[in-house]
């Protein structure tokens, strides 16, 4: 039961805050891996203790293949980041949802928490994946789109609930179970707000910076 409370909350090793690309030919060298970060002080290779770089080393050669995100914090406790990692990346790649929808559900999580570089991240995926942008930007202003589809619908309801009420209405989820049946409700809770969660307070927490020659694309709502 420990063990699988120490998985769960290590799902915030996040599966999908790095910006998604194609996985590099060769493995990187860990050496040559270059972390950021701002009140976590971006280790080097050679600063890491063996576990650490043990950890580093799974990520590269996993399928993210990179270690941006909240990564740079997580080495701090590699034990549960290399079991995050592991379960992020489960969830990430193997997840039931298509990739329009399970990027929708991340921009809900990352408006709910103002994760400014969470979003960047997944912005630019949601697009790449077919979102319309009239839906992000309405996200981003914390509106509810005017115009989604039957089942984008029923993503953005149910992880709107979720997060806004701590519960889910019968409504909401019954649109979802029939639009994804049981196991793409598990993974939209699994991944999603399990993992996304527990990752926008790590960057917000760091005060995790956006990308160079970039400017944070969230506004407050307050």
């Amino acid at each position: 039961m420990i063990r699988m409370l120490v998985v769960c909350a290590a799902a915030f090793a996040l599966a999908g805050t790095a910006i998604a690309q194609a996985p590099p030919a060769q493995r990187a060298d860990p050496r040559s891996v270059r972390l950021r970060g701002d009140r976590f002080k971006p280790l080097s290779y050679d600063e890491m203790t063996p576990a650490q770089k043990t950890m580093l080393e799974h990520l590269l050669a996993g399928p993210r293949a990179g270690a941006n995100g909240p990564f740079n914090v997580l080495l701090r406790s590699p034990e549960i980041g290399d079991l995050g990692q592991e379960f992020g990346a489960s969830t990430r790649f193997k997840s039931s949802l298509p990739q329009k929808l399970y990027e929708l559900a991340i921009l809900v999580t990352a408006r709910h928490w103002t994760s400014q570089y969470e979003w960047q991240a997944h912005h630019r995926s949601a697009l790449q994946a077919g979102l319309s942008p009239a839906i992000a930007d309405a996200i981003a202003q914390g509106r509810r789109p005017a115009a989604m589809q039957k089942d984008e619908e029923a993503v953005y309801n149910f992880v709107s609930e979720l997060l806004n009420t701590k519960q889910v209405s019968d409504a909401a989820f019954a649109a979802a179970k029939n639009a994804f049946g049981e196991r793409g409700v598990v993974d939209i809770i699994a991944r999603d707000r399990l993992v996304h969660n527990v990752v926008s307070m790590l960057l917000n927490v760091d005060r995790y910076p956006v990308l160079d020659g970039t400017q944070p694309e969230l506004k407050p709502l307050n």
